[in-house]
């Protein structure tokens, strides 16, 4: 069904604390991701799922199983991956273009050739004529955009977000979903987006991860199949209701959102 463009495989992820004690964080993982497949995943605090994203991103090593993208081993990070996390983490002295720029200045690449292509990405997002403004003379909303453009500026493969929405406020959250859908739907990346907000996994999602308190394992993927573009009105259809109740008693079952 999938072609395992992204395979996780019995993955397995423990800490050792200052005090010696291990905490057992991710057990039995398992899943396939297809190519431009978008993956929401919800489940309780702590129930590791920032932990996922930072193994799939290279930036955290696993204690056992295996972890593929297209095939090879992901055991660090990699130029084909592109990470948005919650904060923005805008450099302040930097305005909007600079801040796009700066993985392709990190990585090398030929800015007569990047340099185009952040001009477009600024447009996607709608942020042209903002090319000259500093993070303090921005919203919330366009700070998060400036960073999913940035994330997308060596034109990754895979897209992974850690709860990029979580600070905003309600209505420009939505906003915000709105736009992830379109720049998803045109660029056809591979996103996986972490969540809290049940309504926010099944609006987004292809298909939705739902995981257990710690330790961290897979409840259910649960497909979502309602056609897009969605737009705000899909929250009050009759299937997106049905599975977010679904979700919803899963997580009762197991654990519950903070």
């Amino acid at each position: 069904m999938m072609n395992g463009y992204i395979s996780v495989s019995n993955l397995e992820k423990e800490y050792v604390t200052a005090s010696r004690e291990i905490v057992h964080a991710l057990t039995e993982i398992n899943f396939e991701i297809a190519e431009g497949e978008f993956i929401s995943v919800v489940g309780p605090s702590g129930c590791g799922k920032s932990t996922l994203l930072k193994i799939l991103g290279g930036l955290l090593a696993k204690t056992s199983g295996t972890c593929t993208l297209k095939n090879t081993p992901i055991d660090g990070p990699r130029n084909d991956v592109g990470i948005v996390f919650q904060d923005p983490v805008l450099l302040l002295w930097r305005n909007v273009l600079q801040n796009t720029m700066l993985p392709a200045e990190i990585l090398g690449l030929d800015a007569k050739k990047t340099l185009p292509r952040a001009h477009d990405l600024i447009k996607l997002v709608g942020l042209d004529g903002f090319e000259d403004k500093y993070p303090h003379e921005l919203s919330g909303g366009m700070r998060q955009r400036n960073a999913i453009i940035r994330a997308l500026i060596h034109d990754p493969n895979v897209l992974l977000m850690d709860e990029p929405f979580g600070a905003l406020d309600a209505m420009t959250r939505e906003q915000m979903n709105l736009e992830l859908q379109r720049i998803w739907l045109e660029s056809k990346k591979t996103v996986f987006f972490i969540t809290h907000s049940i309504p926010e996994a099944v609006f987004l999602g292809d298909r939705v991860i739902v995981m257990t308190p710690r330790p961290g394992r897979i409840s259910e993927i649960i497909t979502v199949d309602i056609p897009r573009p969605r737009s705000l009105s899909t929250m009050g259809d009759e299937m997106f209701v049905e599975l977010t109740q679904r979700i919803r008693n899963l997580l009762y079952v197991e654990g519950s959102l903070d």
